[in-house]
């Protein structure tokens, strides 16, 4: 007999005053009621919040703040009149220095209680523009007949409906900024129904949208997608099924999206499906951060692991002796080696492997079963971290490795192995603020030897 489920309880309906305590690696305040933790959302550390339970479970509850009663000294306006409600961004109340201070918080907490170690030296937040940054992103479209409007943007904040928005102040200009544009666009369509995404990717200086459809265009939504197109400068992409299906409305041969890292000189084509970071500021600081902190010299051989298209590597190519980089996508390999051909850069090999698996026969791993030696190491995993590579590097025994994060867990996860168990030292690490007014958190550490 099966068990019955267990009814979640009735958040009440009285408004409750607490002092709130810290702030949450999500970025909510922290406060206690009756012993019991709450997060509570749009609140900082030390103000008193009035605020309504949204949320029960048995280990914590979860609140969002309705009034501020005594505010913090890092309380701002919001830069967008949509906060509260859209789920994009969780902290434009906080002063953009004080978010950085956030995250630099988060970081050094998930090192002393995961990694137990702390950096030698804590690097200062890297900081970029703080509007129209975010280059990258998916936004949901769906048609509401209520309403008798296209919703273009994000979902609400803890829901599966989709804020109703008419701009994005951190979007790209050409995509923030056109919004409603969007939306009026989308309910002149045959197919307003079934485009359920817009794909948006921008260069140094072109704007590709990817409209999802479900089912063929008409001819009348083609040549109403390639006016808007003309209009406002973009191109126009169709995609009926997987990324393969991705195909040019407007212009009909487009250039190639790339962006360049001027103080490398290396530029990078790209896909609009392809990973790209998202804020190509604060991506050439790191990239150039990065080489810094390697101290690469001319007859180094150098390790990049999860290389991409060769953000980083080819960067480094520049400075040392020889650079290899290794990718999980036999794809992803192709387009480096193709960048890496368009820059004239020949020091470089790539590799296609898993490394989330066994990798030692590899042979840029081991030549004649004995550990190839590279002198440095650089590594940018997804968040899942790269505790499978953490042996193989070990053994390598690399001076310096420079480990790029988007994820704080598992890079402290990772650096107690790498401190504890391989010998090496934290000797630096800080926060890189790629996504301004949210609680992401990307981070850079140093680990030496010798």
């Amino acid at each position: 007999m099966s068990k019955r489920r267990k009814r979640r309880q009735r958040p009440p309906e009285a408004l409750v005053v607490v002092t709130i305590e810290s702030l949450s690696p999500e970025g909510r305040g922290v406060a206690h009621v009756d012993g019991k933790v709450v997060f509570v959302d749009f609140a900082l550390a030390g103000e008193v919040v009035e605020f309504k339970y949204t949320r029960m479970s048995k280990k914590f509850d979860e609140a969002s703040a309705v009034n501020i009663i005594t505010a913090s000294e890092d309380r701002v306006e919001p830069i967008c009149q949509h906060f509260t409600v859209c789920g994009g961004c969780s902290m434009q109340h906080q002063e953009h220095v004080a978010q950085g201070q956030s995250k630099q918080n988060a970081l050094m907490h998930q090192f002393q209680f995961l990694g137990q170690v702390q950096p030698d030296e804590i690097l200062p937040p890297l900081r970029g523009p703080l509007k129209h940054y975010r280059q990258k992103a998916r936004l949901s479209v769906k048609y509401v007949v209520k309403k008798e409007k296209v919703l273009v943007g994000f979902r609400e904040k803890a829901s599966s409906f989709l804020a109703d928005i008419v701009a994005c102040p951190v979007l790209h200009e050409s995509v923030g900024l056109h919004i409603t544009d969007l939306s009026n666009l989308m309910i002149t369509l045959d197919a307003k129904q079934t485009i359920p995404q817009i794909e948006v990717a921008v260069d140094d200086t072109k704007t590709a949208l990817v409209f999802r459809h479900l089912e063929d265009l008409s001819a009348h939504d083609k040549s109403a997608l390639i006016a808007y197109a003309q209009q406002y400068d973009v191109q126009v992409m169709l995609q009926s099924g997987g990324p393969d299906t991705i195909a040019s409305l407007w212009p009909e041969n487009p250039p190639p999206l790339s962006y360049t890292l001027k103080e490398q000189d290396v530029t990078i084509e790209f896909q609009v499906n392809d990973f790209t970071q998202v804020n190509s500021d604060i991506n050439q600081a790191m990239v150039s951060n990065a080489l810094q902190m390697l101290q690469l010299k001319s007859q180094d051989k150098v390790l990049d692991l999860f290389c991409g298209l060769g953000n980083f590597t080819l960067a480094m190519a520049k400075q040392c002796a020889e650079v290899t980089g290794v990718e999980g996508t036999q794809a992803m390999v192709l387009k480096a080696r193709e960048n890496a051909i368009r820059n004239n850069i020949e020091n470089v090999q790539f590799y296609t492997a898993d490394l989330s698996k066994d990798i030692s026969m590899e042979p840029w791993l081991y030549n004649a079963e004995k550990t190839q030696k590279y002198d440095k190491i650089l590594l940018d995993p997804p968040r899942s971290g790269a505790m499978e590579m953490l042996k193989y590097i070990g053994k390598i025994n690399a001076s310096r490795i420079v480990y790029v994060s988007c994820n704080p867990a598992t890079l402290a996860r990772d650096a107690n192995v790498l401190v504890h168990e391989h010998g090496y030292a934290l000797a630096q690490a800080g926060v890189m603020d790629m996504f301004p007014h949210t609680a992401h958190v990307e981070s850079i550490a140093l680990f030496t030897k010798g």
